[in-house]
């Protein structure tokens, strides 16, 4: 009775964001249930597997929240968790196979079988091979294997069987076994394939339910039949819709960033991430989008899993990453954004850092803007002195503006805010009180825009009056005279 999931990647590469999703689902699952979460490595695949693509996938779910109660890292009392360290137990199980004729030595060469795939396709029909030596005499065929190095180890799927089983997403599914052909289950009796070790796994490991990727569907039934034949109990199943790509194929590179590891290379929050690859799917009803982790193993259940598919929608992804960096204290953002701002800002003191990145917090997606949007608190702007013409302006009226700006600024006294000096600090409203007295009516933009320009050398920005409250009088006098030396 004893909830019991897992997911099994491949460390053939990189933590994919689909794996992401399914060990998410799994994970509010069994933390629902009061269940207990796997990660078990398949890594029989001894020439793609790499132990940085294994510590990959672990930091990658680490980063996530999503932590296993059983795994290679962490051990438990069904291990081992990696497949290379339970040969012994696949040998067992292909051996009884073998023993009760259930499975069988396969002699055809790889030349043979492809041979037939290909005439098989050819004439339009389904690539299955009905293997002739499925009746093959056990003695003779164990005497051919010793002479004969180009074998494989064949399930004897049983003709005419409908095969179903009950998905919790999908509901009733049936499949007809002579569509499956006799499938290899194993190279030898130490290499294993992967429909015979996932159901070996699943059952040594006690797994209750298995939740996979709609992907799999086309391997349960085989599954089905293996667990028959060793005499294992069933788990549920359920398997969930694909992610996909804005035009609705399977999601791929060709759509953008397809790991983790690049998500979190491009300053998503890795709660944020979980928010959104929740939804990849699950539909807990009603309008509201935003939910912590907590809030999701509250709230999550399989039913209310969709069976179509999810359309991976980025702009979603960057809303809900603003709606979390908006939440975070002054502290935590520079503590997740410093990677992302100029490598000199530590030569500033931290309450200025810290109001620079305030100014910018409620416009943020990603943590990854954060160093072209505030680089100009760091250094001096570059631009080209077109930044600094307003409408049809000439040189000489953004000459006269910017003086008229040195001016008014000049009037102003106050020290550089945040920096540790003392005296009197003047906040924005005061600065723009003090402007647009003196401007008074007409064209603003004609003082404004120049003006902005000369402080941030960018084309988008925040008003003039935040930017000085921060940089202070002296640092926004010396950039408008700068500025007045580029049209000289």
């Amino acid at each position: 009775s004893t909830i019991r999931v897992r997911i099994a990647p491949s460390p053939t590469g990189f933590l994919h964001i689909g794996t992401a999703r399914t060990a998410l689902f799994n994970y509010l699952f069994a933390k629902q249930q009061g269940g207990q979460f796997i990660i078990r490595i398949e890594d029989t695949d001894i020439e793609r597997s790499k132990p940085e693509y294994e510590k990959n996938i672990f930091e990658g779910l680490r980063w996530l929240g999503i932590d296993a109660d059983e795994s290679p890292e962490v051990g438990g009392p069904f291990g081992p968790y990696r497949q290379s360290e339970r040969i012994g137990i696949y040998r067992k199980y292909i051996e009884q196979l073998l023993a009760e004729s259930e499975a069988f030595y396969c002699f055809h060469s790889e030349k043979e079988l492809e041979d037939e795939k290909n005439n098989l396709l050819a004439a339009k029909r389904p690539p299955l091979h009905l293997c002739e030596y499925r009746t093959m005499d056990p003695v003779e065929a164990a005497t051919l294997k010793d002479v004969k190095s180009d074998y494989i180890i064949r399930f004897k799927t049983p003709a005419g069987r409908k095969i179903g089983f009950a998905d919790l997403i999908r509901g009733e599914l049936s499949f007809d076994s002579d569509l499956l052909g006799d499938f290899s289950i194993a190279k030898r009796p130490d290499i294993p394939l992967y429909n015979f070790a996932v159901v070996a796994d699943d059952y040594e490991m006690r797994i209750s339910h298995v939740i996979r990727g709609e992907d799999h569907i086309a391997n349960t039934p085989k599954q089905i039949l293996l667990a028959e034949a060793l005499g294992f109990t069933q788990p549920v199943w359920a398997h969930l819709p694909l992610i996909l790509g804005p035009d609705r194929s399977k999601l791929s590179k060709r759509h953008g960033a397809t790991s983790v590891d690049e998500y979190r290379e491009q300053g998503y929050l890795p709660e944020a991430l979980v928010n959104f690859m929740a939804l990849l799917g699950w539909n807990p009803g009603g309008e509201r989008e935003i939910f912590s982790k907590e809030e999701l193993i509250r709230e999550f259940s399989l039913e209310k899993v969709q069976k179509s598919g999810a359309v991976f929608d980025v702009k979603k992804l960057d809303w809900i990453n603003g709606e979390y960096i908006r939440r975070l204290p002054p502290e935590e953002l520079l503590k997740r954004a410093n990677t992302f701002l100029p490598s000199n800002y530590t030569l500033y003191p931290i309450p200025y850092t810290l109001h620079v990145l305030v100014l910018e917090q409620p416009r943020l997606h990603k943590l990854s803007e954060i160093g072209e949007r505030t680089d100009y608190f760091f250094r001096p702007p570059e631009y080209d002195k077109e930044l600094l013409r307003w409408k049809d302006m000439s040189d000489e009226d953004i000459s006269v503006s910017l003086k008229r700006s040195e001016k008014i600024v000049s009037g102003i006294e106050y020290p550089r805010p945040l920096a540790g000096q003392t005296g009197r600090q003047v906040s924005r409203d005061e600065i723009k009180k003090v402007f647009f007295n003196e401007i008074g009516e007409g064209d603003k933009g004609a003082i404004l825009w120049p003006l902005r320009a000369v402080l941030t050398g960018k084309g988008a920005s925040p008003g003039p009056f935040e930017i000085m409250e921060i940089l202070g009088v002296e640092e926004s006098l010396a950039r408008i005279r700068a500025a007045k030396k580029k049209l000289m």
